[in-house]
Formats: structure tokens, C-alpha cells, sequence
């Protein structure tokens, strides 16, 4: 069974913490080798370093998540477009490793509960299906976002979300400091934060976004005494985004705009061969609220704006062209098929600013083991270099 993190266990940490730094190693230091080995505990299929499936809405189902925690990372099935697709989603992971030959899935994998994660955006979310889901199915962790309350509204869904499954994870997106310390001081505290960049695609932080490489640390040196995983996401799509989450201090990496490209994303082709396309993500991707106003998503708390590829919606809006003639041509190019999206289309592609980063489309377990190998042979040509 998972552990939960409880206060007593959160002060032997310290103790044990303040002993490895008189040791020789930092503070900062074993506190991230300590979040290692309490992830590596709480998730022991997975392998180094980790690797963790974003759980985008609709387009993370259960097949991609299954493959991503095959493959020694840690996936995550993402929002339903209805409350009652979580659980349907669950129900199929269960149903493929009911499937599965023994021998295709790691022997680590957990038999009293599910080896991926849920992901639930909050602020449209129904709490009592999202209970209930986790109640039957046992999801590994739970994954929270996008209160319209803030922190009580988090704190609610966790304890709820606790109550149905003790042995979950619960880990909260973030994407400010103020964020984290509330998280931190929390009488629920999170087992984990996920640090979002402003590189992110997606929903992220409308105005008071900033690149992890300057969010990150600092959030570290914020939360490192409270016994928290820490996770780098936003604009991470290879070995070296990995690397650099590393040495930034996070537990692991998250991708997600990189699993758009998996064979197994519930995605159009039209709009994973656009990732696939794009280049240059400084100018090919922008944080703009059209496309949600265009597909008729409205209700987005006011702090979050997503980011997504730019085509001809965005160029005509630029240009002064009246949102009725925009809605009205972005409709026509839903009925376009896979031509609705790329430069020349006009549908929403929601994608980060790793997009160029992205050449191909590969099954989910081959992303994560090249980015694995990648980031393991960065990291041992440092040591040999510094030696």
C-alpha cells in the first residue's frame, strides 16, 4: 500500500535531513535524494530518471497512460469531457491488465490498486464522481488543478479524495510561489507539487506565469523542509529538459506536449501531425483566450490562459477580423476533418513551447526509454567529465 506523508513522519525527515547535511551534503541536497527514494518507495515499477505523463484533458486516455507507467514512468489519464469518463477510463486500464500477458507488464506493478495516475481540473470538475471513481478504481495518485476557491477548494477535493483511497498520492499543479507556500502550510499538504513553467502548454498562468528555470529553485528552497515531491514541467520534451529539471532539484520531469506525438494519445492526426510540424515555439505558440471562446469553453478561472499553436484564427484576429466571421470560419473547419488544424486551419491546437523540439510520432514507452537514455548519458558524461 502507498503511504500518505503525516506529520511525524514529516519531522523524522527533517531529522534525518539536518543528519545528512552535517554529513557533507546540503540541505537542498538530501532533501532531493530523499523525495527520490519516497517516489522510487511510493511508485517501484518506475525507473531513473522519472518520467512523468501529464494528464491532459480527453487526450491523455488510459491506453497512453498504461504504456507510459510500462515503460518505468509514471502516467496520467486526463479530465473527460463528461464527469462520468474518469471512471470509464479507469475501468479500462483495468480491463488492458486483465488483458495483458504477465509478462508484458513490470513485475512491480501493484495488484490492490491501479499503476497510473488521475488528473482533475477542479474548477469544472464533479467532486462526488471524481470521489467515487477513486473509491472503486484506486488510482496510484490524483492529480488536482485549476480551483475557481484556491487553496479551500484543493483542500476539500483532498481530504474527499483521501477518505475514498488512504493509499493515494495527491499532487496539485502550481505555477506561482504564493501557490506553494500555501500548499506547503497546508493542514492537507500534497504529497507532491508540480511546478508549471510559463513554457507549458495548455492551461497555465495568464499574467503572472515565469520560466521554470527561474520558478523552479526558488519554489524549492520555499517547500524543501516539508517533505514534498517536487516536479518540473513546462517545456520539456527531450533528455536535456530532463537533465535540467535534475539539476534544478526536481524529483522528476513531466511531459506533455511530447506525448501529443504518441501513437497512443486520443488525438486527431491532424492535430498531432501540426506538433509534429511546428517549429520555432517562441513564435508558433502564444497564450491567447480566442480558442477557448472559439470552441465555446468558457468558465476558465481568470488567472489561467492556455497556450496553443498559432493558424489562421489567430493571424485573422490579429488582422481586426470580427469574432462572429471568426467563429463562423472556425466552425466551417471543424467539418474540414484533419485539415482543420495546421498554419493554414483554424482550430485549437493546445501545445507547448517545445513544439520544435518534436519531430516524429513514436509509441509512448519508446519516448519515455530514449528520453530516459538520453538524460542517463548526459549525466554520465558529466561525471566522467568531472572527475
Amino acid at each position: 500500500m502507498l503511504l500518505t506523508f503525516g506529520s511525524i513522519g514529516s519531522c523524522i525527515s527533517t531529522l534525518n535531513l539536518h543528519h545528512q547535511a552535517q554529513t557533507g551534503m546540503s540541505l537542498r541536497q538530501a532533501a532531493v535524494r530523499a523525495s527520490r527514494a519516497r517516489f522510487a518507495s511510493h511508485f517501484p515499477w518506475t525507473t531513473s530518471p522519472a518520467i512523468i505523463g501529464a494528464p491532459m484533458r480527453v487526450m491523455s486516455g488510459p491506453q497512453l497512460a498504461l504504456e507510459i507507467s510500462k515503460a518505468g514512468g509514471l502516467g496520467f489519464i486526463g479530465p473527460g469531457a463528461k464527469p462520468e469518463d474518469t471512471s470509464n477510463d479507469l475501468a479500462t486500464v483495468r480491463e488492458l491488465l486483465r488483458n495483458s500477458s504477465p509478462k508484458a507488464l513490470p513485475s512491480a506493478f501493484p495488484s490492490d490498486h491501479l499503476p497510473v495516475g488521475v488528473g482533475f481540473q477542479l474548477w469544472n470538475g464533479d467532486l462526488e464522481s471524481a470521489v467515487e471513481a477513486v473509491r472503486e478504481h484506486k488510482p496510484c495518485a490524483a492529480w488536482l488543478f485549476a480551483p475557481h476557491r484556491g487553496q479551500e477548494e484543493l483542500e476539500e477535493w483532498t481530504v474527499q479524495i483521501r477518505e475514498a483511497y488512504p493509499g493515494i498520492q495527491v499532487w496539485i499543479q502550481i505555477g506561482t510561489v504564493q501557490e506553494s507556500i500555501q500548499a506547503a502550510m497546508s493542514d492537507h499538504r500534497p504529497a507532491a507539487l508540480v511546478i508549471q513553467g510559463a513554457e507549458a502548454g495548455g492551461h497555465g498562468r495568464a499574467t503572472d506565469g515565469l520560466g521554470l528555470m527561474a520558478l523552479f529553485p526558488e519554489i524549492s528552497d520555499q517547500v524543501q523542509n516539508f517533505e514534498m515531491a517536487i516536479f518540473a514541467a513546462g517545456g520539456i520534451a527531450d533528455g536535456r529538459g530532463v537533465v535540467a529539471a535534475l539539476s534544478l532539484g526536481a524529483t522528476g520531469a513531466v511531459m506533455g506536449t511530447r506525448f501529443l506525438a504518441a501513437t497512443e494519445a486520443r488525438i486527431s492526426k491532424g492535430y498531432q501531425q501540426e506538433v509534429v510540424r511546428a517549429t520555432d515555439g517562441a513564435r508558433c505558440t502564444t497564450r491567447t483566450m480566442l480558442y477557448n471562446q472559439l470552441r465555446g469553453t468558457m468558465g476558465w478561472p481568470e488567472q489561467y490562459s492556455p497556450r496553443g499553436i498559432v493558424n489562421q484564427s489567430f493571424h485573422d484576429h490579429q488582422a481586426g477580423v470580427d469574432f462572429e466571421e471568426l467563429k463562423k470560419r472556425h466552425d466551417e473547419a471543424i467539418k474540414s476533418g484533419d485539415k482543420g488544424w495546421g498554419p493554414e486551419g483554424r482550430l485549437a491546437t493546445y501545445a507547448g513551447a517545445a513544439v520544435g523540439l518534436i519531430h516524429d510520432v513514436q509509441d509512448a514507452g519508446v519516448i519515455v526509454r530514449r528520453v530516459q537514455s538520453e538524460a542517463n548519458e548526459i549525466m554520465a558524461d558529466f561525471a566522467r567529465n568531472t572527475m
